[in-house]
């Protein structure tokens, strides 16, 4: 691949496993420097800035919890000893619990909403004095914004929240610095946390059933999609909800 965006420095929470792993690795194929945050995962994020570094490229892990401005603030931190700017950000960290919606409560509420559609606020609020005309904010979200899922409520109800921050924030950031704020919210997609649903291989059977473009959809898939809205060439386009599902929204 070239390096299509060479010279470009990229922050992607949630940067030790799954999509923000492939999407880390995925841009520092592109050209770009690379900072993930974790939370617990501190060998993945080792060897992630290993293979980062092997391309040629810088890499920096630090730890936090993106629920927490203050954690938040201290990551960037520790950036700012390594990189003087930022030009990609990426807010892929995400929680919920797997429940019926009446089982939960204020606390499930709330750490959802702050680690799964706040944290983009948070990381913008960090990010942007860092950030040059032409940036670019990436939230990840899932169908669940959209459609109803068996036990997936309040996630849903956070990523809806996501999209919704994310067409404000384009619409601020737009006019103050060009900065461009887009979602890509991915269909099913094998990673650690569909380990957690209770009914994993239905929903991967289903998904491999209706999906014209099936039968799986990769994490690595998932970041081509992030990676595409990082280009020059997306320039225009912003406050975007880019789905990736390989058509299983259209199935019915």
């Amino acid at each position: 691949m070239s390096e299509s965006l060479a010279g470009k420095i990229a922050f992607v929470t949630g940067g030790a496993r799954g999509i923000g792993r492939a999407t880390a690795l995925k841009l520092a194929a592109a050209g770009c420097d690379v900072a993930i945050a974790y939370h617990n995962s501190h060998d993945e994020a080792d060897a992630v800035c290993a293979a980062v570094r092997q391309l040629g490229r810088r890499a920096l892990a630090t730890q936090a919890d993106v629920s927490d401005a203050a954690s938040v603030a201290e990551a960037f931190v520790e950036f700012r000893k390594q990189f003087d700017r930022v030009d990609i950000v990426i807010s892929n960290a995400a929680i919920g619990v797997l429940r019926p919606a009446l089982e939960m409560n204020v606390k499930h509420w709330r750490r959802c909403l702050e680690t799964n559609a706040l944290a983009l606020n948070t990381l913008a609020q960090n990010a942007v004095p860092l950030m040059r005309e032409g940036g670019c904010l990436i939230g990840i979200s899932s169908l669940g914004s959209v459609r109803a899922i068996p036990h997936y409520s309040f996630i849903g109800a956070s990523k809806a929240a996501l999209e919704s921050l994310a067409r404000g924030l384009a619409l601020e950031l737009g006019h103050t610095k060009k900065i461009r704020v887009n979602i890509v919210s991915a269909g099913v997609v094998d990673t650690d946390a569909l380990k957690f649903f209770p009914n994993r291989e239905q929903l991967l059977a289903e998904y491999a059933k209706r999906t014209p473009l099936g039968p799986t959809l990769t994490t690595e898939q998932v970041a081509d999609a992030v990676y595409l809205l990082c280009l020059p060439e997306a320039a225009m386009i912003t406050g975007h909800t880019l789905i990736v599902d390989g058509g299983y929204c259209i199935s019915g």
